[in-house]
């Protein structure tokens, strides 16, 4: 920049040269000099003693004052921002206009209580209308009739991970934390972000159209995030998915007039930063990180306090860089907006009074498991309470998340916090944030907030809400079009536009979505249950309201009843069912544990005994409880610590087992170490879930022999009571997975490869008795007999064919029917055809799938990609099928996933089948014994397992021969 751009106007056209002149030149230009330093000190309008010496103006003063000057503009949009818009920066060439029309717009206006019932015009990457749209485009464009259903604005996924731990995993693809250090806020997702990772598409197939991609949880702070768009554009980079990127993220400064864009940063605190230390160092290392930034924010200050008073000669250095710290500079000065990873108090209060000694604001805490305990400490944050953003039940599965609660947001709610929902993708597959909002819903927070927590909320908290999170004119074109209700389970996108951009979801031509969702009530939002004495024991007991129950050993006369489902030679029947037509309900008696009468028209009424316990169920049913297959329940009490659990067991593939076992393969038996009483067993109880079988592999560890599993009651008081211990030994258990690419990045190499596992299972299926030695020998021996299931976990369709042959095999040599099962199977629907045949049975775990291995990556996603799920496939093709989950702590989620089965499969998989995956097919996978097929039933309220509106209010046991009422 040159001298003569300072100059006022009068002097522009001067001739300012280096060069010598003549004596009366150079007197001319020292007076030419004096003028303009004259003229520019009185131009920014300095006194007389702030000149009173001569000053050397540098040839990039304007540049200088002009970066001076954008160090204090706030962050936003330009003003009239939407009514100014008439085509999006995103827009691209060529792309028609699209008038959905006849829908119902829920718009996230006016608090998010505005639903407007008409069309809407999307183009130029932008909404240009709402309502009745009468002008249609001249040029190309899609006109699509809604026929009544619901569009919303695309959702938002305010943490998640997706580009940096990229599916599936492999060494290259996890960019998630860095260990060089617990400070680190110069590094940048961007830098990493995976445009392949196989999530996108399935991501986007949920509906979600932008999201915030945040470093891991692992340093302090981890570097600074981005607010992107899932949509690949036709440049195909990273960089052109950002939404807003800063102007200075290259180091360029834009014009102080300009209103500058948001930067996003991450931190943590609490257990997750213990590589680097204890709380206290962690919160050192912040202080000393924000000092030195405050050091540098200072000497900024002062260097543009006398470029502005016209000092030149007092400034002897350049403007002051703090080029890795820059970043918390900006925070500093309330340029970033700040995702603070917390969960307990301890944690939460300390962040608090971080922000108050430094001044800065943390825009929303994340996890926040104990945020809803203490609103009085968020409320003392500097510059105001965060944002809340959490998951809607998941909790348990360390210590700090242990208060946790699913009533969580709506006491949030309560006290005004923002509340947002979100996935952390990779934890829960991005696919389904959705649902995060409708489990909230479900247990209390109001529509119109479990709408905007993944819409309107986090696009305000990311400071985009003048173009993200809602629909009116101006905005950017991010549509979803539901087949249903946006908060009925299994809601799908009929179709999701990103930019005003239709996304290519389906794999398959002519995908069908929404088909068994005909009927008006999929249109209404759901009823959900009243959970107001819920809230305020949770509330009086600090997140760990005690579990008690009310045990009925007389009569129980269960009123108002719409159907009892039994477990039937064929699956799940009726016993009864109320009619439709006449409204009319039953009555249902329980006594000594078993049903002594069930009809409707008071045809019990005679039968009634003396004192009975009068239960009324307004309109619900009663249904064979659900069994838990697949997690450490009742083997550990939280999953990430060891303390609370059985400890490694010995892996014969990577150890020597040791000599006094007297067995080589190290087997050990689930049953030897149960856990009762613990936390995740007692909610899953009250969710309906009375039974679990679960294997004994700790968390995250998975070695080849696994060992037996055991079937217990979730609610027993300990090993030796009456019924606690269904059966001792249910299965036998082996693993033939690839190795775990988490495990090899932390060293262990000790893999035996695919080939080696399934040659130790051919020796131990087929040894002669005279070659058996050790229990490892002996259980694989009864399994080959078909005496016992052998429970395989494997995702590899490859793999699976191997493991057919080899079944084949043992079966053609020994003469026995083996009783195989695999487990996982993410990729069984690849040969289905081949399973049913062999009578190979496959407890899908989880049951929506996930390609988060190379072994599970060929999934059979369901609609909107594709018109089958996996599930109906292998139903389909006569294969005995099941279903488990991975996680204690989600165990109690079992009907909601049935429930997810039932609406994603177009009408193919009816409510009572859905419910045989967790109770009679369990049953015969397993061999369980009769006693329980005969026993337990639930008393549902309001409804079936199956609808959001309904809730466990009993259990009936006829093996224990009482009722608990909860």
């Amino acid at each position: 920049m040159s001298t003569k751009a300072l100059l006022p106007e009068p002097f522009k056209g001067a001739n300012i040269s280096n060069r010598r002149h003549r004596p009366k030149a150079l007197f001319g230009l020292l007076a030419l000099c004096f003028v303009s330093l004259t003229c520019t000190l009185y131009w920014h309008g300095y006194s007389s003693s702030a000149w009173s010496h001569s000053q050397s103006i540098p040839l990039d003063a304007r540049e200088i004052l002009m970066r001076c000057a954008a160090l204090k503009a706030r962050p936003g949009p330009p003003s009239n921002f939407l009514e100014k818009r008439s085509e999006s920066d995103r827009f691209e060439e060529g792309t028609p206009a699209t008038i959905i029309r006849n829908a119902t717009i829920w718009t996230g206006e006016k608090n998010g209580t505005e639903i407007i019932y008409g069309d809407i015009l999307l183009d130029k990457g932008i909404v240009q209308a709402i309502g009745e749209v009468q002008r249609t485009p001249v040029h190309e464009h899609h006109t699509i009739d809604a026929r009544g259903a619901w569009v919303t604005p695309g959702l938002i996924d305010f943490h998640s991970h997706v580009g940096i731990y990229s599916l599936p995993t492999l060494r290259g693809t996890l960019n998630l934390n860095s260990n060089k250090g617990p400070i680190l806020p110069w590094l940048r997702t961007i830098d990493a972000f995976d445009t392949h990772d196989d999530s996108i598409q399935l991501v986007m197939a949920g509906g979600v159209t932008s999201m915030q991609v945040l470093p891991g949880n692992l340093n302090a702070i981890a570097g600074q995030a981005f607010m992107m768009k899932l949509r690949k554009t036709a440049e195909r980079s990273p960089t052109s998915m950002i939404i807003e990127p800063p102007e200075d993220i290259n180091g360029s400064y834009s014009d102080s007039s300009d209103h500058p864009r948001w930067r996003y940063l991450k931190q943590a605190a609490g257990e997750s930063v213990s590589l680097f230390g204890n709380r206290m160092d962690i919160m050192w290392t912040y202080r000393q990180a924000y000092q030195r930034a405050s050091k540098i924010k200072a000497a900024q200050d002062a260097y543009c306090a006398k470029a502005e008073a016209g000092l030149w000669n007092s400034i002897v250095d350049s403007f002051p860089e703090g080029y890795q710290y820059e970043a918390l500079v900006d925070v500093l000065r309330g340029r970033v907006k700040v995702s603070q990873d917390v969960h307990e108090t301890v944690d939460i209060d300390a962040i608090v009074r971080l922000s108050n000694e430094f001044q800065f604001h943390v825009d929303s805490i994340h996890q926040a498991a104990e945020a809803w305990l203490v609103p009085d400490v968020l409320n003392r944050m500097w510059g105001g309470p965060p944002a809340v953003a959490l998951f809607s039940d998941y909790y348990r599965y360390k210590r700090e998340s242990y208060r946790g609660s699913v009533h969580a947001p709506r006491i949030l709610a309560d006290h005004n916090f923002t509340v947002i929902l979100k996935t952390d993708h990779p934890v829960f597959n991005g696919r389904y944030l959705l649902y995060e909002a409708q489990e909230a819903y479900h247990y209390g927070l109001p529509l119109e907030l479990a709408l905007a927590s993944v819409t309107t909320a986090p696009a305000a908290v990311a400071g985009l809400s003048h173009r993200l999170g809602a629909l009116r004119p101006g905005m950017d074109a991010d549509v979803v079009l539901w087949d249903s209700h946006p908060l009925r389970l299994g809601a799908t996108p009929a179709a999701v536009w990103v930019d005003g951009i239709v996304q290519p979801l389906g794999t398959e031509i002519g995908v069908l979505v929404g088909k068994g969702k005909e009927s008006p009530e999929w249109r209404e939002s759901p009823k959900v249950p009243d959970w107001k004495q819920e809230r305020q024991e949770a509330l009086k007991w600090e997140g760990l309201p005690p579990l008690e129950i009310d045990r009925v050993s007389e009569a129980v006369v269960f009123t108002n009843v719409s159907a009892v489902l039994i477990r039937g030679a064929e699956g799940i029947e009726y016993m009864f069912r109320s009619s439709a037509a006449d409204h009319t309900k039953g009555d249902v008696i329980v006594h000594g544990g078993k049903i002594t009468c069930a009809g409707v028209s008071n045809a019990c009424n005679p039968l009634v005994p003396n004192r009975a316990r009068l239960v009324d169920l307004e309109g619900g049913m009663l249904a064979p409880a659900f069994i838990s297959f697949g997690s450490n329940l009742g083997l550990q009490e939280i999953a990430y610590e060891p303390s609370t659990g059985d400890g490694l067991p010995f892996d014969a593939f990577a150890q020597d087992v040791p000599e006094i076992l007297k067995d080589p393969g190290g087997i050990v038996q689930a049953v030897d170490a149960l856990e009762f009483q613990t936390r995740n067993a007692l909610i899953a109880y009250r969710a309906g879930v009375t039974a679990a079988t679960s294997p004994p592999s700790p968390f995250f560890i998975e070695p080849t022999f696994i060992g037996l599993s055991t079937t217990f009651r979730t609610n027993a008081p300990h090993a030796l009571a009456e019924g606690a211990v269904i059966q001792r030994i249910s299965a036998l258990h082996c693993a033939i997975r690839r190795p775990n690419v988490l495990a090899l990045l932390k060293g262990h190499t000790q893999f035996p490869s695919v080939s080696t596992r399934i040659a130790v299972l051919r020796r131990l299926l087929l040894a002669e008795a005279d070659e058996r030695a050790g229990e490892t020998a002996m259980w694989f021996a009864r399994a080959a007999e078909g005496a016992l299931p052998l429970i395989i976990d494997v995702g590899s369709a490859d793999v699976m064919a191997a493991l057919l042959k080899l079944k084949e095999e043992v079966e053609q040599k020994r003469g026995t029917r083996m009783r195989l099962v695999f487990a996982g199977a993410a990729e069984a629907h690849l040969l289905a055809k081949e399973i049913g045949r062999a009578k190979v049975g496959v407890i899908l775990t989880p049951l929506r799938p996930f390609p988060e291995t190379w072994d599970d990556r060929r999934i059979l996603p369901g609609p909107p990609i594709s018109n089958d799920t996996a599930l109906v496939t292998l139903l389909e093709n006569n294969v005995l099928v099941g279903i488990g989950t991975a996680d204690a702590a989600l165990a109690a989620q079992t009907r909601l996933d049935l429930a997810w089965a039932t609406a994603e499969s177009n009408g193919r998989v009816s409510p009572e089948k859905a419910i045989g995956l967790a109770t009679v097919n369990l049953e015969r996978l397993l061999g369980i014994d009769q006693a329980l097929q005969e026993g337990d039933m639930v008393a549902w309220a309001h409804g079936s397992p199956l609808d959001m509106q309904s809730s466990v209010v009993g259990v009936v046991s006829s093996a224990q021969g009482w009722v608990d009422l909860l």
